[in-house]
């Protein structure tokens, strides 16, 4: 089995955003070539996450200076979001994609994959459960996004976080609201309170009450009626008039502090506004909100994707692509999530990579194969349903 590493550093996103994650380390591709695959990296993938070409190649990966050359004989293609059209075009028929591919707002990709008679295995699809937990790159990538978002506002707030004494008087401890409980915003709150703040959390979830207060958090309780999950442990969208219930009862709480971070996203949707500007306009001079969700729509009125702005003094951090800021650990994170991904349903006979689609696993997260979208959620989403 052949799997090629691409080096996504060479092509800005359209926010000129340069990708400096990888999707292998050296660890996790050792690994892999002691299984039995072949490992083909494209010259300088590892170099923005501190990993060298060499450290590659001490552990049996081929290093290859163009990718095009090599494609056509690949049977994966890894990236940490998508190969570009041109490599897509250049794969065999068969060849399996992995990678961020962003599936609900990525149609023409998607369905481009599968005109092309390749397998798409889209990493936001994969479930989470028990088995899954491993290789749930959504998850572990979120889960850095939650501690990047808490210590960009505190290198932006004109304060400290902790309380602290000194000889010329006691300063209080910065207040910080956290607006949805997910994985990332449970790294928020465990972060902001190790630094010392006050944290105060909301989640549309009242199950995850004891997983705020677990963490030093207290839990906002508003009562907008019935509420629920997914599933897959998503949060479900609010009626319009849940929504207005819940704004009017958070406006006292972002009022009251210093820094506020909403990690509201919808699995598929576009992300609920949650603070207007005339709920900003009610925050202290100097207060920092951070819109983890600015660069798919957002969930602050005037956040601006891949940007910090000021709103009325407030600043709104929207710069996006959180892992990014620590991407050594989010190349590692990821490199197994991927490793797991693949030794999961690894042949040690064959050698090769058992596309078994009745398994819940890939029956989830396989979205593309055999000339068709066979994604039920995309093909509903796709036809407006």
């Amino acid at each position: 089995m052949k799997i090629i590493i691409i080096n996504e550093s060479t092509s800005p996103d359209p926010l000129n955003n340069v990708e400096k994650r990888c999707a292998a380390t050296p660890s996790s591709a050792q690994r892999l070539v002691k299984k039995g695959a072949t490992l083909l990296l494209e010259k300088g993938a590892g170099l923005s996450s501190g990993y060298s070409d060499k450290e590659y190649e001490d552990v049996g990966v081929t290093v290859i200076d163009n990718v095009n050359e090599d494609l056509s004989s690949a049977d994966m293609v890894v990236a940490v979001n998508k190969p570009t059209d041109v490599q897509l075009g250049l794969m065999k028929k068969g060849a399996i994609v992995v990678g961020h591919l962003d599936p609900f707002f990525q149609q023409s990709l998607v369905e481009s994959i599968a005109q092309k008679g390749l397998t798409a295995i889209s990493v936001e699809m994969i479930p989470r459960s028990s088995r899954a937990q491993k290789m749930d790159a959504l998850s572990s990538q979120a889960s850095l996004a939650g501690y990047v978002m808490v210590m960009q506002a505190a290198n932006q707030l004109p304060s400290i976080l902790p309380m602290m004494m000194t000889p010329s008087g006691t300063i209080k401890p910065a207040k910080v609201f956290i607006i949805g409980a997910g994985v990332a915003g449970l790294q928020a709150i465990a972060t902001a309170k190790r630094l010392g703040a006050n944290v105060l959390a909301y989640d549309t979830r009242p199950v995850v009450a004891e997983q705020v207060e677990s963490l030093g958090g207290k839990f906002l309780k508003i009562d907008i009626g019935e509420t629920g999950q997914t599933k897959d442990g998503y949060a479900k969208e609010l009626t319009e008039e849940q929504k207005a219930k819940q704004q009017d009862a958070q406006r006292d709480a972002i009022a009251d502090s210093d820094i506020v971070i909403t990690t509201a996203q919808l699995f598929g949707r576009k992300p609920p506004v949650l603070i207007s500007k005339d709920t900003l306009a009610l925050m202290k001079p100097g207060s920092v909100v951070v819109d983890m969700a600015a660069t798919s729509g957002g969930n602050v009125e005037g956040s601006v994707a891949g940007e910090t702005v000021e709103i009325n003094g407030v600043k709104v951090i929207g710069n996006g692509n959180w892992s990014q800021y620590v991407a050594k650990a989010a190349t590692d994170m990821y490199a197994n999530n991927i490793y797991n991904l693949i030794d999961e349903f690894f042949d040690d006979d064959s050698k090769s990579f058992d596309l078994n689609l009745e398994d819940d696993i890939l029956a989830g997260c396989v979205i593309a194969h055999d000339g068709k979208v066979i994604n039920d959620m995309l093909i509903n989403a796709y036809k407006g349903a």
